[in-house]
C-alpha cells in the first residue's frame, strides 16, 4: 500500500511529505527494495529527528509485528522487527522476564532499537541493546536476506547495530531477555547539590544496575548542575511486603493523561522552566532515600502522558544529546550547563547518565557521561544548539543520531572518527545507493 503522508520524528521537526510504502509480506517488501528507489525503514516514529524519513520512499514496518518464538531455558525471544517493546513487556514480564536494555519509552520497535543501538540506565554495567542480540535477518541491497551474528556476516552485524537503518531492512531479531522476580524497582533517590557531587554519586554507585539523574540545567553558581540521582535494582521477592509478594507482577493501574493541543510558545519561557526545576528539585530532595517504584514509572515516566511532545508548541522541538569522555566530563558538562543557563533556554526534561565503553562499530555510547535536553525549535534555540555542538567538540564528545534533527555535516565529521569507516562499508555493500534518510543525506553519510 502506497500513500503520501506528512511525517516527522517524535520532536515534530522537521515535518515533510513522504511517499510511504507499507508492505504486509516479506515478498512485498522485497519487491519494494528491488524497485530501485532509495529508501529508509521506519518503525514507530520515535527517533526524534529525521533519521526515519525519506521523501521518495519510507518503509512502514508496523505490519511486521509478530512474536515468533521464545526459549524459556535461555530467555531468547525471536520477533519480527516491527514488534513494540511495550508489547514484549506486557507479554513476558508476568512470566518473569524483562528486556535487558530499554530506552526511556516503550513505544519503540525492536528493529528501531537495533538501528539506534539503544542504551538505558544500565549502560555503565551492561552495555547497549546490541550486546544482547543473538542474530537478526537483514534484507540487503541486492535483495538477499542474510542472517547476521557475531559469527555470520559479522561486518553486517557490527555496522547494522547503531547504523540507523543504512545497511538494509531488519526483518527478524533474536535477543535475550533477563529473568526478574517482580515487577517492582527498588529505587534510591540521592539529591546532589551540584555537578561534582552528582558525578561522585554516579561513580560511587557503579555496582547498581540502573542509574540516571534529572539535572537542573538552569541552576547557577554553586548549584550548577544540581541533580536528583535515581539508582535502581529489580526488586526481589524478599524486598516486597506481604501484600505485594502475593502478586509480585501486579502493579497499580495508572490513569494516562493527554496533551490535547499544541502549547503556546510563551509557556516554556525561562521563568516557567526555572520555577518548575526549583520545585521539582525540592520535591525530589524531600522524598530522597529508598522506595519501591513500579517498572512503568521507573523506566517510562513520560509514556504516561499521551502526546507530551505537544508541550513544545506547533514548531516542535530539537533534542540535544551528547556524550563527553570521562577525562573531560567535569569540564565539558560544566561548560555546557553554564552556556545553557546563561542563555536562559533550559529544558525541564534534562537527563544525565553514566555510560560504559563502546560496544559496537557505529553506535553512540562511549565511556563517559551523556547529557540530553529538549529545546523548542526557534532561531535562538537553534543558535544555542550550535554553541553546544562546539563545546562538545572541544571536549572530545560526540552526538546521538537517534535524537539529532539539525546537526551539520562538518560537526558530525569532526565529532566521529568512524564516519569514513561507515561510508566505506555502505559503499562496499552497495547500501549507499539503496538506503538513505534525510538525516544521512544532511550529514553526508
Amino acid at each position: 500500500m502506497t500513500s503520501i503522508e506528512r511525517l516527522s520524528g517524535w520532536g515534530r521537526y522537521p515535518s515533510v511529505d513522504c511517499r510511504v510504502e507499507r508492505p504486509r509480506t516479506e515478498a512485498a517488501l522485497k519487491a519494494v527494495v528491488a524497485s530501485g528507489s532509495v529508501m529508509i525503514a521506519r518503525g514507530n516514529g520515535r527517533a526524534y529527528g529525521d533519521s526515519a524519513l525519506n521523501r521518495d520512499a519510507t518503509l512502514g514496518m508496523s505490519g511486521f509485528d509478530h512474536m515468533l518464538d521464545f526459549d524459556p531455558q535461555t530467555g531468547v525471544l525471536t520477533v519480527e522487527a516491527g514488534v513494540l517493546l511495550g508489547d514484549i513487556v506486557e507479554a513476558f514480564l508476568p512470566r518473569g522476564w524483562f528486556p535487558p536494555v530499554t530506552p526511556g519509552t516503550k513505544f519503540v520497535t525492536v528493529g528501531g532499537m537495533i538501528a539506534a543501538d539503544v542504551h538505558g540506565k544500565n549502560h555503565h554495567r551492561d552495555g547497549s541493546f546490541g550486546g544482547f542480540v543473538a542474530w537478526f535477518d537483514l534484507l540487503c541491497a541486492d535483495g538477499e536476506v542474510r542472517r547476521c551474528s557475531v559469527d555470520d556476516n559479522a561486518d553486517l552485524f557490527r555496522f547494522t547495530i547503531g547504523g540507523m537503518g543504512l545497511t538494509g531492512v531488519i526483518l527478524r531479531v533474536a535477543f535475550r531477555l533477563v529473568p526478574v522476580e517482580t515487577a517492582w524497582i527498588r529505587q534510591k533517590m540521592l539529591p546532589a547539590a551540584g555537578l561534582d557531587q552528582a558525578i561522585a554519586q554516579f561513580e560511587e554507585a557503579s555496582e547498581w544496575t540502573y542509574s540516571v539523574a534529572w539535572i537542573d540545567c538552569l541552576a547557577t553558581g554553586a548549584n550548577l548542575g544540581r541533580s536528583l540521582v535515581m539508582l535502581g535494582e529489580h526488586a526481589r521477592l524478599a524486598d516486597l511486603d506481604f501484600r505485594r509478594r502475593a502478586a509480585p507482577f501486579a502493579t497499580p493501574s495508572k490513569r494516562r493523561l493527554t496533551v490535547p493541543f499544541d502549547a503556546p510558545g510563551f509557556t516554556l519561557n525561562r521563568y516557567a522552566v526555572r520555577a518548575f526545576n526549583a520545585l521539582y528539585y525540592r520535591k525530589g530532595k524531600a522524598s530522597s532515600g529508598m522506595s519501591l517504584v513500579d517498572w512503568d514509572s521507573y523506566f517510562y515516566p513520560l509514556d504516561a502522558i499521551n502526546g507530551w511532545n505537544r508541550i513544545y508548541g506547533r514548531r516542535g522541538f530539537a533534542q540535544f544529546q551528547c556524550v563527553i569522555p570521562l577525562a573531560s566530563t567535569r569540564a565539558g558538562m560544566a561548560e555546557l550547563l553554564r552556556t545553557i543557563s546563561a542563555a536562559g533556554q533550559g529544558s525541564f526534561l534534562a537527563v544525565l547518565k553514566r555510560l560504559g565503553p563502546q560496544t559496537s562499530a557505529f553506535s553512540f555510547p562511549m565511556e563517559g557521561y551523556t547529557l540530553a535536553l529538549d529545546f523548542p525549535v526557534g532561531t535562538a534555540s537553534l543558535a544555542l544548539l550550535e554553541r553546544l555542538d562546539a563545546i562538545t567538540l572541544d571536549h572530545g564528545g560526540r552526538f546521538y543520531l537517534a535524537k539529532d534533527a539539525r546537526m551539520s555535516a562538518s560537526t558530525f565529521e569532526r565529532a566521529d572518527g568512524r564516519v569514513a569507516d561507515m561510508r566505506a562499508f555502505r559503499r562496499a555493500a552497495g547500501a549507499d545507493n539503496h538506503f538513505a534518510s534525510l538525516q544521512s543525506m544532511r550529514l553526508g553519510l
